[in-house]
Formats: C-alpha cells, sequence, structure tokens
C-alpha cells in the first residue's frame, strides 16, 4: 500500500532501509507478526505487514489485519469526552461525582481534594492504578457492576494533582462518564460520534470473537527452550473504555489523520482543530521537562521535536500510535506478541521515514522582496535599538546589543503596504502583532510602529 509520495526516491529509499531491518527484527526476534503505517497529514503515505497475522493457519499480516490495541482505545475515551464537552454536555473541571453519583473511595489524606473529569484525563487523579480484581494475573476481567462495587474498599493512594500516576480505572471511570453525560452506552456514543464519521468501519469496541477471520492471534512471549503459544484470549468486560478496542492500521490511520487537521468542528471532523490543540498540549508536566500528559495524550520530547500518542497492550498484543505534529507525520506499529517491542519500530520509522518526508514536504525556502530593502536598517526607542536585515530570504528583526542577537530575532511577514505580521517563539515579544513603517513624501521610512509603540530610524548607533 503505497502513494506517489512513497515513490519520491528519498522516501523510497528510507522505507526500503526500514523494510529490511524490520523484517531482519522480526526473523531474528521471532517475533510472529506486524504491521505498520506512516500517514503524511491527511495521507496513508505507506503501510504492509510482515510476518504471520496467524501462524498455524500460514496467515500473513497486512495492513488490514486486525489487532487488540490496548490502551490506545484511552484516546477514544478521551475524545469522546471533548465532544461531550464541546456539545455543553459536561465540563472538565466538575467534581467526578456530578456525573457518577455513586463514586465513593477512600481518600489517601482528609486534603486529597476532589477528582475532576479533567484529572481522570491526565492522570494526576491519585486513583489506584487498577480495579480490585487481579485480572492482569487471572485473566478474568470484572464487569462494571462488580468494578462499582469494590471501590469503596479502594483508597486513592495519592492526592490529585501531586504526581502523574496512570491509571486504567480512572479511564474506565471516564467512560462511566460518557455514558452518562451522554445518555448511551459508552460503545454506542463512540461507534456513532467518532468512529462512523472517520470511515473507521473496520474498529471495534466490543472484542471480535477470537476466531474471526481478520483478527490476528496474539502469542506469549518468547522465553528460552520454549515455542511460543497463543496467548489467553480476554474481553476487558467492565475496563472497556480504558483498553479493549480492536482496529487495524489502515483504520487507525484515519484517526491520526483527524489529530493533523485544523477545521472547525463538522462531519469527519469530530473535534475543532483548536479543541484538538488544547488535547495535544501539555496539561502536567513531569519534572525533568521532556514528557506530560494532554487530555488523554502522552506527550514526549524527543530528539528535539514534541510527539504526541499512545501505547497498548493486552495479552498476546502491543501497539503504538505516535505523532508529530510539527512535520505532519504519524506512525502505527501493531506486532501480535506479548514481547513485541513495538517503540523501537515506531522510532526508527520517524528517524529514516519520517525524516524523509519531512525533508520532502517542508516549504520552499523564502524569497525577499527587493523592495524590502528600503525597511532595512537601524531603529531605536527608550527602551532599545532594533536592525533590520534580510535574511535567509526573510525580513529579520534583531537586536544587536545582545550577546545572542538571533535567540528572541522576529521575522516580519507582508500583509499590506507599509505593514507587517510578526512571527517569533518570543512571547515576551508581540508575536501576531502588525508592524508599520511610516514614510516620507520623499518615500523614505521615518520610523516604524511596532504594535503599539513607535521606534525612531537612525542613520548610526552613535545618533542621539
Amino acid at each position: 500500500m503505497t502513494t506517489p509520495l512513497a515513490d519520491h526516491a528519498e522516501v523510497r529509499s528510507a522505507i526500503d532501509l526500514l523494510e529490511a531491518w524490520i523484517e531482519a527484527q522480526r526473523v531474528y526476534r521471532e517475533l510472529p507478526g506486524l504491521s505498520i503505517g506512516i500517514v503524511h497529514d491527511q495521507t496513508l503515505v505507506w503501510a504492509r505487514g510482515f510476518g504471520r497475522a496467524d501462524v498455524e493457519r500460514g496467515e500473513a499480516a497486512t495492513a488490514d489485519t486486525l489487532y487488540r490495541v490496548g490502551s490506545i482505545t484511552k484516546l477514544f475515551t478521551a475524545t469522546a469526552i471533548l465532544i461531550l464537552r464541546d456539545a455543553g454536555a459536561l465540563r472538565l473541571d466538575e467534581p467526578l461525582i456530578s456525573y457518577l453519583p455513586w463514586f465513593e473511595m477512600k481518600a489517601a489524606s482528609p486534603d486529597s481534594g476532589p477528582i475532576t473529569v479533567r484529572h481522570l484525563l491526565t492522570h494526576t487523579s491519585g486513583l489506584p492504578r487498577e480495579a480490585a480484581f487481579p485480572y492482569f494475573t487471572d485473566n478474568r476481567f470484572p464487569g462494571i457492576e462488580e468494578i462499582r462495587a469494590r471501590l469503596p474498599m479502594q483508597q486513592r493512594p495519592l492526592p490529585t494533582e501531586s504526581r502523574w500516576k496512570y491509571s486504567n480505572l480512572g479511564a474506565t471511570l471516564a467512560g462511566e462518564v460518557v455514558a452518562a453525560a451522554s445518555g448511551k452506552p459508552y460503545a454506542d456514543f463512540v461507534r456513532r460520534s467518532i468512529l462512523e464519521p472517520l470511515g473507521m468501519s473496520a474498529t471495534r469496541v466490543a472484542s471480535p470473537a477470537p476466531g474471526h477471520p481478520r483478527l490476528a492471534t496474539g502469542y506469549t512471549r518468547w522465553l528460552p527452550g520454549r515455542e511460543r503459544t497463543p496467548a489467553p484470549f480476554n474481553d476487558l468486560r467492565g475496563l472497556t473504555a480504558a483498553g479493549n478496542m480492536t482496529t487495524s492500521v489502515a483504520d487507525l490511520a484515519r484517526f491520526a489523520m483527524l489529530q493533523l487537521r485544523g477545521a472547525a468542528a463538522g462531519g469527519a471532523q469530530i473535534l475543532s482543530g483548536r479543541t484538538l490543540g488544547e488535547m495535544h498540549r501539555v496539561h502536567w508536566l513531569e519534572p525533568e521537562w521532556q514528557a506530560g500528559w494532554g487530555l488523554g495524550f502522552r506527550v514526549l520530547r524527543i530528539r528535539g521535536k514534541t510527539f504526541i500518542g499512545h501505547g497498548g497492550g493486552v495479552r498476546g498484543f502491543r501497539s503504538e500510535l505516535r505523532i508529530c505534529p510539527t512535520d505532519k507525520v504519524a506512525v502505527v506499529v501493531f506486532v501480535n506478541a506479548d514481547d513485541g517491542d513495538v517503540w523501537q519500530y515506531v522510532d526508527k520509522a520517524f528517524e529514516w521515514v519520517g525524516g524523509a518526508i519531512a525533508n520532502m514536504t517542508k516549504p520552499a525556502p523564502p524569497t525577499a522582496d527587493p523592495a524590502w530593502q528600503r525597511y532595512v536598517g537601524r531603529y531605536r526607542s527608550a527602551w532599545g535599538d532594533v536592525q533590520i536585515l534580510v535574511r535567509g530570504g526573510e525580513l529579520t528583526v534583531i537586536h544587536p546589543a545582545g550577546p545572542e542577537p538571533l535567540l528572541v530575532s522576529s521575522t516580519l511577514k507582508p500583509v499590506a503596504e507599509h505593514t507587517f505580521r510578526v512571527e517569533t517563539t518570543d512571547g515576551y515579544g508581540i508575536p501576531a502583532e502588525p508592524v508599520v513603517f511610516e514614510v516620507d513624501a520623499a518615500g523614505r521610512v521615518t520610523r516604524a510602529k511596532f504594535g503599539e509603540n513607535y521606534t525612531q530610524r537612525i542613520e548610526t548607533w552613535e545618533d542621539h
């Protein structure tokens, strides 16, 4: 499965490298199967499977093979919450008991604070990681009524917002909020409000039967001297909103494309670009400043770039969705084995193919307008001096008196005669505000208005 972008020489070379490496890794690690897809903006650039979806039947893994994706489900739960928030059906900072009056759990301390819907999405609720059952040991998942009955027997280990603490129980409760606020069962709301509008016809919230013809068979991890065997199949039942979904690489690519759109809500744009940005930005930052949580999304800094996404795992399956909004590239990887290290495949896909796509799709270098030379020069106010020059094809403002003049530089984008818009990463400056140059009768620039204030044109730095 390829597109014209995948046939470009640089991208094709990167894909060939990735294919050779994945196949060797799969064989030497004795992984049964793997499916991968790479998205650029609104296009699935390349997708394919490696190895077997079912070893005994000899069934090949493909981009359309179904895998159980575990906690990637949490992204759909968060999306459902935001759809309801935008519709006015709930508020993120409302206490959880406003929507689930039956919720009851002992607090860690008297000042632990109330749990809100936002806390569930950012994993800062202080809740236990799991409901009060050993389901990851005995593979017996409880129903939601059983989970509810045991809540009063559990205790919140931490106060809210004391640190992030991943919680499948929290995501389960978020699913119950979806049901309460929408008046529909969680699975029905996700199907009708997310999957159907996005065209994700292969994706299922309820578990397909183990013998489903498109469903990969999950396998146990490799151990010395032992052969892999099919892993126990389990329906997460009451924990559906935390990790029960099943999908394919080709289908999940549609959800990734949503994250790269910025339009107003409507139709397949189930959330506005503004709301998506709200979900993607950091709401809880970890102490080392390299990772955090958005609303449902894990946020990571890797090699100087910001990524969002989520991973997942249930018995026999491992999955990862990672997105780089800046490059408009997303990677999806599924493996049908308990020891499938999906991160390494995602990392290499971004390093090789994602890098090639970013190179191919980056904007052409800007071209300076010769007329901009009239604005080039020195400008002064009581607060400091700036210099305007043409650099890299752009009209650029620097502070030459500083030790690093490019550290807080700005570029000026033309919007009208003698009028420009400021673009800068310096939040202390005037990003998105206008710069207007004033000219005399002879057409010479005399001063420039930066936002609401003026700088005077000078000939030399010694001018008084």
